[in-house]
């Protein structure tokens, strides 16, 4: 299955205690590369958090923001470590004796030391109950988004990988009569060197000419080659690995067999054919570094 890595999801959970929101931003990256943005009181959950993320996604930036608000329901006061804060208090009065005119040691410069403010009214373990479960789902919301734009991408995909047949088959129907003309060039201007001189035309060098030259044109096995990557193609978008670096492998090797069909040109229909099986391979390239 086509996923895209380029997605964005969202969700807030109301609680009794307060709320917490997440928020994942995810976009191209050649590997899987995460950075969380956190309240401290979470960290001890960064473990389990990445360990979900990658059991979820495979390829891409992503970027996890989580926010935690947490209220003191009917609370009157601000709750405070009193013993942390007069050792912190006791500490910076006695440094401000050891600096010539330090400035004076403010409450509020004590309060922002963290953990002196008990900003928690409810226990750690019920928060952090609620932080996962909501990563779950807005992990499966991120992964529905990225589903839906890997279904446009393939459907791009199959479009331009269909269109290529069709240049394929063009060659292919087309290239004996390619052939034949040539050949009938070769013996007009044998032909006409032939009268000038006024001697009998060699058949058998003619022969050989035309081998030589059909030898030369041979795309038989370029065009067996780029029918299997195209067919290699169809059935990688079905497979439900990680397939964006499988599909960019492909496509180099589509643009090999099109530059060698265009280097073995005899005509402007095959010429014409490399250009724009190369446009296609190209616009299906593109998009192909959008997916996981």
């Amino acid at each position: 299955m086509v996923k895209s890595m380029t997605a964005f999801a969202r969700q807030e959970e109301k609680l009794p205690w307060g709320s917490i929101s997440i928020e994942l931003r995810c976009v191209n990256h050649r590997f899987l590369e995460m950075s969380i943005k956190m309240p401290d009181e979470l960290r001890a959950l960064e473990l389990k958090i990445r360990d979900k993320a990658k059991a979820t996604l495979k390829r891409g930036k992503l970027d996890i923001l989580i926010h935690l608000n947490v209220q003191q329901e009917g609370a009157h006061h601000i709750a405070y470590d009193r013993e942390l804060a007069e050792q912190l208090a006791k500490t910076l009065h006695d440094i401000d004796k050891l600096i010539y005119n330090a400035s004076p040691v403010k409450a509020i410069d004590v309060l922002n030391w963290p953990g002196v403010l008990d900003s928690q009214s409810v226990d750690q373990e019920a928060i952090n109950d609620s932080v996962l479960p909501l990563l779950d789902t807005v992990l499966d919301e991120l992964n529905e988004g990225k589903k839906r734009e890997g279904h446009a991408l393939q459907q791009m995909i199959s479009q331009r990988s269909n269109e290529m047949r069709i240049v394929i088959d063009k060659v292919r129907n087309t290239m004996p009569e390619i052939l034949q003309t040539q050949r009938e060039r070769l013996e007009d201007k044998l032909q006409t060197i032939m009268a000038t001189l006024s001697v009998e035309p060699d058949n058998g060098r003619l022969e050989q000419e035309m081998v030589y030259i059909a030898q030369k044109a041979d795309i038989a096995e370029e065009i067996d080659r780029l029918d299997t990557h195209l067919d290699e193609i169809d059935r990688t978008m079905n497979n439900d690995e990680a397939i964006g670096r499988r599909l960019d492998f492909l496509m180099q090797e589509l643009n090999r067999e099109a530059n060698t069909l265009g280097s073995k040109s005899i005509s402007n229909i095959t010429t014409q054919a490399s250009v724009d099986m190369k446009v296609l391979i190209e616009q299906m390239r593109e998009q192909i570094q959008n997916i996981e």
